[in-house]
């Protein structure tokens, strides 16, 4: 059955989840913490399980299954990426499935390692499982704080060409990455710069039994997405034979990691049995379902015992790089997939369950985790109904913990390497540098500042793109554009909002407009835009107004909002002249006698001058 088949079924649980999950906008939310309503906002799994059909079970079930062989290899090819033994990629793969079930706003998105945030735990950790585990509570603890107190909003402040910059990064770095084993390439050091230097370096012991397992899995996973991206969809007046064949394609397709790791697990087998061994394998697996057990708050080494604030001090800038991006990361996912499936989002509860999801994952050795877009779109795909699905891809996970981990010693490095390559590659968007050189060339400049840091310091690229976005910001606010208009009387109008750093530029370009001339000229400022002022604006304009008042001309002013003209009553400037229209101002500018300003300092309170000036 493929997808399109399905297209129906999906839009059934829309209305359903979106009806009591959801509040519109302008609609004041529930106050009562104990109504219906609330109670589904906190537990969405109450809008739709009352709803829940045999129809839905069994779409869910297609679909859970479907992510489940996706998600198997790609936690074991993770770990690898996190520097951590492959058991660990599979301990953080199942929590998010059932937390999400309760918690989750989104029918698509399934929650667990994807490839940036391992890059982060990679770097953050040290490859060191116990910080790792205790970077995933501290995650969650920070995130939950988030969700509680509705911090969500501080997402916006990381602008798009910052996440566009690191997320190629990202990608950059973890595809080479697995160039190593890939090739079958030992010892390589695992800071990139490095890592390309000493990769190079020792091109020529390429493992030749390695390198073809590897390119040969490469080519099977791009020929079978390229199959799945073309099967056509199944129609039910297709015959049963036809619909049976296309059906099993579109399974196979989907499951291609599962299956492809499995071909090279199987050739490693049969090389072993022959008592030669070409790759460089797995090696053993931890056997059997993690302990469930506080997370580690310090450590035991040959040298003495980490405290807890040692290691708190240890993971440093990853507390908060590490929750944002996993915040980022998945509520992008989130947000993508309810637009494209028509159903809204809550990010502060998307926030509650990520981070119970990180918390009580350390509980099972999970390191953080967050929302995959490739087995969201994988979930979406296969005709996913509801956030059950996501039960079945944590059964299958914990199935794959209890009895399969012993099969797992005979999965090549190369294969996983393959599995990790072609999972990132998507990631990368190569559209994005043409796209901002046709609308906004300036916006290169963050993206490219974080995408080169990122390359060397993960953190360092963040924060050094997010800052960049904000000097951009501020410039904005400081340096407002202004259009000005000759005629009669100038004409000046700010393009954007008036705020205290734009005083000095805009008294400079006043000034050297109207009064740095000869003769001087009046002036009017029109304020459309113009929707609030501070204290200091308000300093500003008063001085503006005595320098016009000393040069024997005019400063008035058009198209002040309410709170604006508020303000400047209340300040009772000396010589603040304002009129409703251009019109107006000009014909009074032009000394005609018939018009007159609202305002010459009378002892008018501004709330009767500003229901004159609304008259």
């Amino acid at each position: 059955m493929s997808p399109a088949s399905l297209a129906p079924l999906k839009k059934m649980p829309s209305s359903v989840l979106g009806q009591a999950r959801f509040s519109s906008p302008g609609v004041a939310p529930d106050t009562c913490c104990c109504s219906p309503a609330a109670m589904q906002r906190r537990l969405p799994i109450l809008a739709w399980l009352p709803s829940y059909s045999l129809q839905w079970l069994k779409m869910d079930f297609i679909a859970g299954l479907s992510v489940g062989l996706t998600l198997v290899p790609q936690a074991l090819a993770y770990a690898e990426v996190a520097g951590l033994p492959p058991q660990y990629g599979l301990y953080s793969a199942f929590m998010g499935c059932f937390v999400y079930f309760l918690l989750g706003t989104s029918r698509d998105v399934t929650l667990g390692p994807t490839a940036i945030m391992s890059l982060l735990v990679s770097f953050y950790t040290f490859h060191e499982p116990a910080y790792a585990v205790l970077l995933a509570f501290l995650s969650g603890c920070i995130q939950l704080v988030m969700g509680v107190l509705h911090l969500g909003f501080l997402l916006d402040f990381i602008s798009c060409p910052v996440i566009k910059g690191f997320t190629s990064a990202a990608t950059v770095t973890i595809g080479f990455g697995q160039i190593k084993n890939l090739l079958g390439l030992q010892n390589i050091p695992r800071q990139f710069v490095l890592q390309v230097y000493h990769t190079f370096l020792r091109i020529g012991e390429t493992r030749v039994g390695d390198a073809v397992l590897g390119l040969v899995c490469m080519v099977l996973l791009l020929v079978l997405k390229l199959m799945r991206d073309h099967v056509p969809p199944v129609h039910p007046e297709m015959p049963p034979g036809v619909r049976l064949s296309r059906g099993l394609v579109w399974a196979a397709t989907t499951a291609r990691n599962a299956l492809v790791v499995s071909f090279a697990a199987l050739v490693a087998y049969s090389f072993e049995v022959t008592g030669y061994q070409p790759f460089i394998l797995t090696g053993e697996t931890a056997e059997g379902l993690p302990p469930v057990r506080a997370p580690p708050f310090s450590v035991t080494t040959a040298n003495g015992t980490i405290s807890f604030t040692e290691m708190v001090q240890d993971i440093g800038a990853g507390l908060a790089v590490v929750p944002l991006m996993g915040l980022l990361e998945s509520i992008a996912v989130a947000k993508a997939f309810g637009s494209q499936n028509n159903y809204r989002i809550d990010a502060n509860q998307e926030l509650l369950a990520i981070g119970l999801t990180n918390v009580l994952g350390s509980l099972v050795s999970s390191y953080p985790v967050t929302g995959s877009f490739g087995r969201t779109a994988v979930n979406a795909q296969s005709g996913v109904c509801t956030p059950a699905g996501g039960l079945v891809t944590g059964v299958l996970v914990l199935l794959s913990l209890d009895y399969l981990t012993s099969l797992f010693y005979y999965i090549p490095k190369s294969a996983l390497a393959a599995v990790i390559i072609m999972a990132v590659a998507p990631l990368f968007d190569t559209k994005i540098f043409g796209t901002l050189w046709r609308i906004k060339r300036l916006d290169l400049l963050p993206l490219c500042v974080t995408f080169l840091l990122s390359c060397w310091e993960v953190q360092y690229g963040i924060l050094a793109g997010a800052l960049v976005s904000l000097l951009m910001l501020l410039h904005s606010a400081a340096r407002p554009e202004t259009k000005l208009s000759e005629g009669p009387v100038l004409v000046l109008q700010p393009a954007s909002g008036l705020h205290f750093p734009a005083v000095e530029a805009l008294r400079e370009e006043i000034l050297s407009r109207a009064l740095e001339v000869s003769p001087p000229r009046c002036l009017v400022l029109e304020c459309t835009h113009v929707c609030s002022i501070d204290y200091t604006v308000v300093l500003g304009l008063g001085e503006l107004l005595e320098d016009f008042h000393k040069q024997g001309v005019t400063l008035a002013f058009v198209g002040l909002q309410v709170p604006v003209l508020r303000v400047l009553l209340s300040a009772d400037l000396k010589g603040f002249q304002y009129f409703s229209t251009l019109e107006e101002a000009e014909k009074y500018l032009r000394q005609e006698p018939e018009t007159q300003p609202y305002n010459t300092r009378e002892d008018s309170a501004p709330e009767h001058k500003i229901a004159l000036l609304q008259a």
